[in-house]
């Protein structure tokens, strides 16, 4: 029999990720991931590739910078279509990036249209699928992000849930026990590191120009972009309304998203953002943004991340929507599903002032850790990957 002498890992070439990121959320996730990555003995050869899905090219170079990020790779440069085209874009440029050099594996986060798209190219071409945030599931297929979340998982071959619900949501999907791993949340990762860099109340209100506009506590925190509550005149007027009257009794500062903002113009509301009670911003970055959230009374958001973020900070959360994918920030952390009956929202928002509101604890494994577990399974399966067949 030949014989084969055991490879010289010094020797051996590094093993190649190429690391997706498509959204801002995204980066916050990829932060502590790539950093993690780096720090392996031998570290694998990254790639990052952003596809340009969220391609406002001043707030993504603002959030590099937040975050200590180096400069993506590879900018795909795809910019905003609808679901089916913007996806067709992404996996048309996504294609040759593998074709040229073949990666070991493909790393992607989160649930959005680029997330599928990247994964499906992996997948058809061989390359093996790492998806960080499996498992999370609203169980509402109107919404893009469940899609996209159900089928990035079964093209998976390693699933990092951040929550205990997500492992169990993907063993009743069929999902082999093996290829399953609860690592936590990395967005909590990036939080612990960045808070004591948060942006500072005073100073944002100054550069707005309100420096008199509320203290600390004592406002409430608005975001608003997803396309249920945005898209339609007869959504956005009643929450709107309600943020109105809401400001009579509580400041309230709204860092408007373009997207947010195209509509307001589109519908004819920029005039609900001049009650002298709520302070419009532009877009934050995310030490802003970070600052904001720390320092409110109550923050109502549709988005995913803030829900975690609020959680982690103990602030209490109303989400907009009727329903959500991270169980965990309701049934353990400081988040309610409002919906979006203006009445309800008002009622829920009287008894967080009145009584202070949902604390909540810490989820597991929102430790600030969840980044170096990842990478920690990772290496052990490249190690795996790399190893030679038994004779």
């Amino acid at each position: 029999m030949e014989h084969h002498p055991p490879t010289d890992p010094a020797s051996a070439p590094a093993r190649h990720i190429v690391c997706v990121v498509a959204a801002r959320p995204n980066l916050m996730k990829m932060a502590p991931i790539l950093a993690a990555l780096g720090r392996l003995r031998p570290a694998p050869r990254l790639t990052l590739v952003h596809t340009g899905q969220h391609y406002d090219a001043a707030m993504n170079a603002r959030y590099f910078q937040d975050l200590g990020m180096a400069a993506p790779d590879i900018n795909l440069e795809v910019g905003s279509a609808s679901h089916a085209r913007q996806t067709a874009e992404v996996m048309r440029r996504f294609e040759p990036v593998l074709e040229q050099d073949r990666p070991d594996a493909v790393l992607v986060v989160g649930d959005v249209n680029s997330t599928l798209a990247c994964a499906l190219v992996a997948a058809k071409m061989g390359i093996p699928v790492l998806h960080v945030e499996a498992g999370l599931r609203s169980f509402d297929r109107a919404m893009p992000e469940e899609i996209n979340r159900v089928l990035t998982d079964q093209l998976s071959e390693l699933l990092f849930t951040s929550e205990a619900a997500g492992a169990a949501q993907l063993r009743r999907e069929g999902v082999a026990e093996a290829r399953i791993h609860f690592a936590g949340n990395v967005m909590i990762d990036t939080l612990r590191q960045q808070l004591p860099r948060a942006a500072a109340l005073p100073a944002m209100l100054a550069a707005a120009g309100r420096p008199g506009f509320c203290r600390a506590g004592e406002y409430a925190l608005l975001t608003l972009h997803r396309p249920a509550n945005v898209d339609r005149r007869e959504d956005l007027l009643p929450l709107l309304e309600a943020m109105a009257s809401l400001s009579a009794r509580l400041p309230l500062i709204f860092p408007v998203h373009p997207r947010t903002r195209a509509m307001l113009e589109r519908f004819e509301l920029m005039p609900m953002l001049r009650i002298p009670t709520v302070l419009p911003l532009a877009p934050m970055g995310y030490l802003e943004m970070l600052g904001l959230m720390q320092h409110a009374r109550l923050v109502l958001t549709d988005s995913g991340g803030v829900q975690e973020e609020t959680t982690a900070l103990g602030v209490p959360c109303l989400t907009l929507r009727e329903n959500t994918e991270r169980p965990v920030t309701v049934a353990e952390g400081s988040n309610t599903v409002a919906g979006r009956d203006p009445a309800r929202i008002l009622d829920l928002c009287g008894a967080i002032l009145a009584g202070g509101g949902k604390r909540g604890r810490t989820p597991a494994l929102w430790d600030g850790h969840a980044a170096e577990r990842i990478a920690a399974v990772i290496g052990a399966w490249l190690g795996r990957a790399a190893a030679p067949a038994p004779f």
